[in-house]
Protein backbone atom coordinates (compact mmCIF):
# COMPACT_ATOMS: atom_id res chain seq x y z
CA UNK A 1 0.00 0.00 0.00
CA UNK A 2 1.28 3.44 -0.92
CA UNK A 3 1.37 6.15 1.72
CA UNK A 4 0.29 9.64 0.86
CA UNK A 5 3.00 12.16 1.64
CA UNK A 6 2.03 14.27 4.63
CA UNK A 7 -0.71 11.90 5.80
CA UNK A 8 -0.43 11.08 9.50
CA UNK A 9 -2.05 8.24 11.34
CA UNK A 10 -3.77 8.93 14.63
CA UNK A 11 -1.52 7.33 17.25
CA UNK A 12 -2.82 4.17 18.90
CA UNK A 13 -2.52 5.78 22.34
CA UNK A 14 -4.93 8.55 21.35
CA UNK A 15 -7.59 5.98 20.44
CA UNK A 16 -7.05 4.22 23.77
CA UNK A 17 -7.17 7.47 25.71
CA UNK A 18 -10.36 8.61 24.01
CA UNK A 19 -11.84 5.15 24.56
CA UNK A 20 -11.04 5.35 28.28
CA UNK A 21 -12.69 8.79 28.45
CA UNK A 22 -15.82 7.40 26.80
CA UNK A 23 -15.81 4.36 29.10
CA UNK A 24 -15.50 6.54 32.21
CA UNK A 25 -18.28 8.86 31.03
CA UNK A 26 -20.80 6.32 29.80
CA UNK A 27 -19.66 2.72 30.08
CA UNK A 28 -18.46 0.26 27.44
CA UNK A 29 -21.44 0.76 25.12
CA UNK A 30 -20.29 4.34 24.48
CA UNK A 31 -16.91 3.13 23.21
CA UNK A 32 -17.77 3.21 19.50
CA UNK A 33 -15.23 3.64 16.71
CA UNK A 34 -17.26 6.26 14.85
CA UNK A 35 -17.88 8.34 17.99
CA UNK A 36 -14.21 8.15 18.98
CA UNK A 37 -13.11 9.18 15.48
CA UNK A 38 -15.43 12.18 15.67
CA UNK A 39 -14.00 13.19 19.06
CA UNK A 40 -10.49 12.84 17.70
CA UNK A 41 -11.39 14.79 14.55
CA UNK A 42 -10.34 11.98 12.22
CA UNK A 43 -12.00 9.40 10.03
CA UNK A 44 -12.71 5.97 11.43
CA UNK A 45 -10.62 4.34 8.72
CA UNK A 46 -7.45 5.18 10.65
CA UNK A 47 -8.69 3.13 13.56
CA UNK A 48 -8.10 -0.10 11.64
CA UNK A 49 -4.44 0.77 11.18
CA UNK A 50 -4.05 0.42 14.94
CA UNK A 51 -6.69 -2.15 15.92
CA UNK A 52 -8.18 -5.21 14.27
CA UNK A 53 -11.61 -4.39 15.69
CA UNK A 54 -13.46 -2.78 18.60
CA UNK A 55 -12.70 -5.76 20.87
CA UNK A 56 -8.98 -5.20 20.33
CA UNK A 57 -9.43 -1.58 21.42
CA UNK A 58 -11.37 -2.65 24.52
CA UNK A 59 -8.58 -5.10 25.46
CA UNK A 60 -5.95 -2.39 24.94
CA UNK A 61 -7.99 -0.03 27.14
CA UNK A 62 -8.11 -2.66 29.90
CA UNK A 63 -4.35 -3.23 29.52
CA UNK A 64 -3.74 0.51 29.90
CA UNK A 65 -6.02 0.75 32.95
CA UNK A 66 -4.34 -2.24 34.57
CA UNK A 67 -0.84 -0.88 33.92
CA UNK A 68 -1.70 2.60 35.20
CA UNK A 69 -3.75 1.54 38.21
CA UNK A 70 -1.43 -1.21 39.40
CA UNK A 71 2.08 -1.13 37.94
CA UNK A 72 2.46 2.63 37.75
CA UNK A 73 0.79 3.23 41.13
CA UNK A 74 2.98 0.60 42.82
CA UNK A 75 6.11 1.99 41.16
CA UNK A 76 5.28 5.50 42.35
CA UNK A 77 4.44 4.33 45.88
CA UNK A 78 7.80 2.56 46.14
CA UNK A 79 9.73 5.40 44.51
CA UNK A 80 8.26 8.02 46.86
CA UNK A 81 8.85 5.80 49.90
CA UNK A 82 7.64 6.39 53.42
CA UNK A 83 6.37 4.13 56.15
CA UNK A 84 3.77 1.42 55.39
CA UNK A 85 0.84 3.60 56.47
CA UNK A 86 1.97 6.39 54.16
CA UNK A 87 2.33 3.91 51.30
CA UNK A 88 -1.20 2.57 51.85
CA UNK A 89 -2.65 6.06 51.88
CA UNK A 90 -0.66 7.13 48.81
CA UNK A 91 -1.78 4.06 46.82
CA UNK A 92 -5.40 4.78 47.75
CA UNK A 93 -5.17 8.44 46.83
CA UNK A 94 -3.44 7.73 43.52
CA UNK A 95 -6.05 5.14 42.58
CA UNK A 96 -9.35 6.18 44.14
CA UNK A 97 -9.05 9.96 44.40
CA UNK A 98 -7.66 10.48 40.94
CA UNK A 99 -9.75 12.40 38.43
CA UNK A 100 -8.38 10.02 35.81
CA UNK A 101 -8.26 6.56 37.39
CA UNK A 102 -11.31 6.67 39.67
CA UNK A 103 -13.96 7.14 36.95
CA UNK A 104 -12.33 4.44 34.83
CA UNK A 105 -12.13 2.06 37.79
CA UNK A 106 -15.79 2.60 38.68
CA UNK A 107 -16.86 2.10 35.04
CA UNK A 108 -14.85 -1.13 34.85
CA UNK A 109 -16.49 -2.39 38.07
CA UNK A 110 -19.90 -1.79 36.51
CA UNK A 111 -18.83 -3.40 33.22
CA UNK A 112 -17.48 -6.45 35.09
CA UNK A 113 -21.00 -7.19 36.34
CA UNK A 114 -22.00 -8.04 32.76
CA UNK A 115 -18.80 -9.39 31.20
CA UNK A 116 -16.92 -12.36 32.65
CA UNK A 117 -13.62 -11.53 30.92
CA UNK A 118 -13.70 -8.03 32.42
CA UNK A 119 -14.67 -9.52 35.79
CA UNK A 120 -11.62 -11.79 35.63
CA UNK A 121 -9.38 -8.81 34.82
CA UNK A 122 -10.88 -6.83 37.70
CA UNK A 123 -10.36 -9.81 40.03
CA UNK A 124 -6.68 -9.93 39.07
CA UNK A 125 -6.26 -6.19 39.68
CA UNK A 126 -8.15 -6.29 42.99
CA UNK A 127 -6.11 -9.30 44.12
CA UNK A 128 -2.89 -7.38 43.50
CA UNK A 129 -4.29 -4.43 45.45
CA UNK A 130 -5.28 -6.72 48.34
CA UNK A 131 -1.82 -8.30 48.31
CA UNK A 132 -0.27 -4.86 48.76
CA UNK A 133 -2.66 -4.03 51.61
CA UNK A 134 -1.94 -7.35 53.35
CA UNK A 135 1.82 -6.84 53.07
CA UNK A 136 1.76 -3.27 54.35
CA UNK A 137 -0.81 -3.82 57.11
CA UNK A 138 1.17 -6.90 58.14
CA UNK A 139 4.06 -4.62 59.09
CA UNK A 140 2.10 -3.21 62.05
CA UNK A 141 -0.43 -5.98 62.70
CA UNK A 142 0.51 -9.62 63.33
CA UNK A 143 -2.87 -11.40 63.49
CA UNK A 144 -3.63 -12.89 60.02
CA UNK A 145 -7.39 -12.59 60.53
CA UNK A 146 -7.06 -8.94 61.52
CA UNK A 147 -4.75 -8.24 58.59
CA UNK A 148 -7.34 -9.70 56.21
CA UNK A 149 -10.20 -7.81 57.85
CA UNK A 150 -8.34 -4.47 57.88
CA UNK A 151 -7.31 -4.99 54.24
CA UNK A 152 -10.89 -5.71 53.21
CA UNK A 153 -12.27 -2.78 55.18
CA UNK A 154 -9.67 -0.39 53.77
CA UNK A 155 -10.42 -1.51 50.22
CA UNK A 156 -14.18 -1.36 50.71
CA UNK A 157 -13.86 2.12 52.20
CA UNK A 158 -11.77 3.33 49.25
CA UNK A 159 -14.32 2.11 46.71
CA UNK A 160 -17.59 2.28 48.60
CA UNK A 161 -17.34 5.82 49.87
CA UNK A 162 -17.88 7.02 46.29
CA UNK A 163 -21.34 5.43 46.31
CA UNK A 164 -22.44 6.57 49.75
CA UNK A 165 -24.78 9.56 49.89
CA UNK A 166 -25.18 9.71 53.68
CA UNK A 167 -24.56 12.81 55.76
CA UNK A 168 -22.33 12.74 58.84
CA UNK A 169 -24.12 15.12 61.25
CA UNK A 170 -21.68 17.85 62.21
CA UNK A 171 -18.68 16.17 60.53
CA UNK A 172 -17.54 16.46 56.95
CA UNK A 173 -17.01 13.38 54.80
CA UNK A 174 -13.29 14.19 54.76
CA UNK A 175 -13.18 14.19 58.58
CA UNK A 176 -14.98 10.86 58.81
CA UNK A 177 -12.75 9.31 56.13
CA UNK A 178 -9.62 10.54 57.89
CA UNK A 179 -10.84 9.08 61.19
CA UNK A 180 -11.72 5.77 59.50
CA UNK A 181 -8.25 5.62 57.95
CA UNK A 182 -6.69 6.28 61.36
CA UNK A 183 -8.68 3.39 62.84
CA UNK A 184 -7.83 0.99 60.00
CA UNK A 185 -4.16 1.95 59.98
CA UNK A 186 -3.90 1.88 63.78
CA UNK A 187 -2.79 5.53 64.01
CA UNK A 188 -3.51 7.94 66.82
CA UNK A 189 -6.40 10.23 65.94
CA UNK A 190 -5.36 13.69 64.84
CA UNK A 191 -8.56 15.37 66.01
CA UNK A 192 -10.37 13.89 68.99
CA UNK A 193 -12.77 16.84 69.34
CA UNK A 194 -15.68 14.86 67.81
Amino acid sequence: MRHIVGATRTPRDRWIEEGLRALAAGGPDTVRVEALAKKLGVTKGGFYGSFADRDALLRAMLDTWERESIDEVLDRVEREGGDPRTKIQRAGVLTFSSDRLLPIDLAIRDWARRDEAVAERLRRVDNRRMTLLRELIGTFCSDPDEIEARSLLAFCLAIGEHFLAADHADRTRAQVLAHAADLLLNRSHKDDSH
